[in-house]
């Protein structure tokens, strides 16, 4: 007889078996279908999950590899390969070890990893085995950009050429800017296509100061979605309709069915942007907000960047007004400290600091006022 072992004050009757509860495992029915719409990898998915599904390997540890060495299989030491899988863009493998299983998933370049086991340490030991080294170092970005060139010729009309420019990567010509302007310059470098509202991008400032140095390296950061072409007779280009339809229009590097945003740049457009433009260039200032936000540049993946030597305060109040420019950006002189920093030595630098094209001068021995109009090129475009 069993001595029945509850607390004397305890005298709920005993559950029944039908009434306890149902393993989460049994309620939850495994049931494959396969079909012609099922590649061989969906179904390594679907046996991959039976483990965890049943309970036998209730614990599951999962990372994200962005980069894998060519050589690196992702699999823990031990593993028996189940089952492989691969076509034209993505490999399958499933293996397994004594308490675990392992399921890797590839593509181009990148890989998810998923560990099951009998406990979680197991699976966190594992899923460190499997990932531990495989991640690969990005390959360095080179400093040569392409860039387009538009200009109107007397025998072909407009026309476009394409070059090769060498632009330096952000993080190496930060320093040539004062604060407030690096760090402006800096989330202007980060900006992506979903992140684009306003199509005028405007950079102001004395001259010297590396407007075009920034622009160069803005080439560089946006490559990979922006196409940038550079307009060398902007004041025609707003006054001759046709030029400015075939701009419009334009022409695009990359493969069909994989356009860009173009960003075209026009620089030293003081007469074009100023306060009394209106009178003084006719509708060449119209035909600018136009194809920034208006008919013409509807439906145009298209931004427009524009330096100009012009004070804010000088600028027509419809270039600047709220909505209409991306960015809108006062590159100015370094402070003292900031040219003190950068030349490394006091020599030469006045107490407002200088600009950029200054600083160079001095590092060649010049005199300040002696700024070659071409500048070297080891000191790249700082006009």
């Amino acid at each position: 007889m069993c001595a029945d072992r509850r607390p004397a004050d305890d005298r709920s009757p005993a559950l029944p078996t039908s009434a306890l509860p149902t393993p989460t495992e049994s309620a939850l029915p495994i049931r494959l279908n396969v079909d012609d719409n099922d590649s061989p990898s969906d179904v390594i998915d679907s046996l991959f999950l039976g483990r965890f599904t049943t309970g036998e390997q209730p614990f599951a540890r999962s990372h994200s590899v962005d980069r894998v060495k060519k050589d690196h299989t992702l699999l823990p030491s031990g593993a028996a390969v189940l089952r492989d899988a691969r076509d034209d863009d993505r490999g399958t493998v499933l293996a397994e070890g004594e308490g675990w299983t392992v399921l890797v998933s590839r593509w181009s370049e990148g890989a998810d990893v998923t560990v099951t086991a009998v406990t979680g340490e197991l699976a966190e030991q594992r899923l460190k085995e499997a990932v531990d080294g495989a991640e690969d170092e990005p390959e360095p970005q080179p400093e040569n950009v392409s860039m387009g060139f538009w200009y109107h010729s007397p025998r072909r009309g407009p026309f476009r050429t394409s070059r090769t420019i060498t632009a330096g990567a952000w993080d190496e010509v930060s320093g040539n800017y004062t604060a407030p302007v690096a760090d402006a310059m800096g989330d202007l470098m980060k900006v992506t296509p979903d992140d684009i509202s306003g199509r005028l991008l405007l950079l102001h400032g004395p001259p010297g100061t590396g407007k075009t140095s920034a622009l160069r390296t803005l080439a560089r950061s946006w490559r990979d979605w922006c196409q940038v072409d550079c307009v060398l007779d902007p004041e025609r280009l707003f006054n001759d309709i046709g030029y400015l339809m075939d701009i419009a229009i334009g022409a695009d590097d990359t493969e069909p069915g994989k356009e860009r945003w173009r960003l075209l740049l026009l620089e030293d457009c003081d007469e074009l942007i100023r306060g009394e433009a209106k009178y003084a260039a006719g509708q060449a200032l119209s035909r600018l907000l136009n194809l920034t936000d208006g008919l013409l540049g509807q439906g145009r993946n298209v931004l427009v960047g524009v330096t100009t030597n012009e004070d804010l305060e000088r600028l027509h109040p419809a270039v600047v007004r709220p909505g209409r420019c991306l960015a809108r950006i006062e590159v100015g002189r370094l402070t003292r400290g900031e040219a003190v920093n950068w030349l490394g030595t006091e020599d030469g630098v006045g107490r407002d600091g200088a600009t950029l094209a200054e600083l160079f001068a001095l590092r060649r021995g010049s005199a300040p006022s002696s700024v070659p109009m071409q500048p070297s090129r080891d000191s790249g475009l700082y006009l």
